[in-house]
């Protein structure tokens, strides 16, 4: 099977073959978005200093370094919880056009309404990946509000093959993360009773 490489910008038809649980590799710009970023667009409303429209976030709280130069060095980015964002993210979808969102963890309803809608997807990146990823990261372009402080930053990253990326939200609006739960929880009721008649003695 090919090695699957999105490219910025990130066209609907790029995204349309993709079904939860490929794999996937990013090629071109990842904005690192998180909490306050989401935050400051929906809530209060104020253009975000970078244009998604076809574009990639990354729900991460990086570790960079300041180079004697005034550029940044990545060292470390490590996904945080996407679930973080949930409220926020059909709205985001919506208003920046982003179609690829990267974090750790899956997201919810509201996040599978507006990839479906939309034509974007989620991806999970491994945790305990963080420094690999920024070998992959292979410059920092901007820096947008940085007086949020180093995690919320907004960090523009030129990055090469970044992954791997499982999809965890397809453009049908498929949910692994969902899909997974369900598929557990049949399992779980039959697996229980079996245990608990030979342990029955346990008070």
């Amino acid at each position: 099977m090919s090695k699957k490489v999105l490219t910025t910008p990130i066209k609907d038809e790029d995204l349309e073959d993709l079904r939860v649980g490929d794999v996937v590799y990013l090629t071109g710009h990842i904005v690192t978005c998180r909490d306050v970023a989401h935050r400051r667009l929906i809530e209060l409303k104020r253009e975000l200093p970078v244009d998604l429209k076809g574009g990639a976030i990354f729900h991460a709280g990086p570790i960079v370094r300041k180079l004697d130069d005034g550029k940044f060095e990545m060292v470390s980015i490590g996904p945080t919880t996407s679930m973080r964002m949930e409220k926020f993210e059909r709205e985001f979808i919506e208003q920046t056009g982003v179609k690829l969102i990267v974090g750790k963890g899956g997201m919810g309803p509201l996040t599978e309404e507006g990839c479906k809608k939309h034509k974007a997807v989620h991806a999970i990146f491994p945790g305990g990946c963080a420094v690999l990823a920024a070998t992959q990261v292979e410059e920092i372009e901007r820096a947008e509000w940085q007086d949020l402080g180093m995690p919320e930053t907004l960090w523009v990253n030129r990055v090469k093959e970044l992954g791997p990326l499982i999809i965890s939200i397809d453009t049908q609006g498929n949910n692994l993360i969902e899909k997974n739960k369900a598929e557990f929880n049949a399992k779980k009721s039959p697996i229980l009773e079996k245990i608990y008649s030979q342990v029955g003695f346990i008070k």
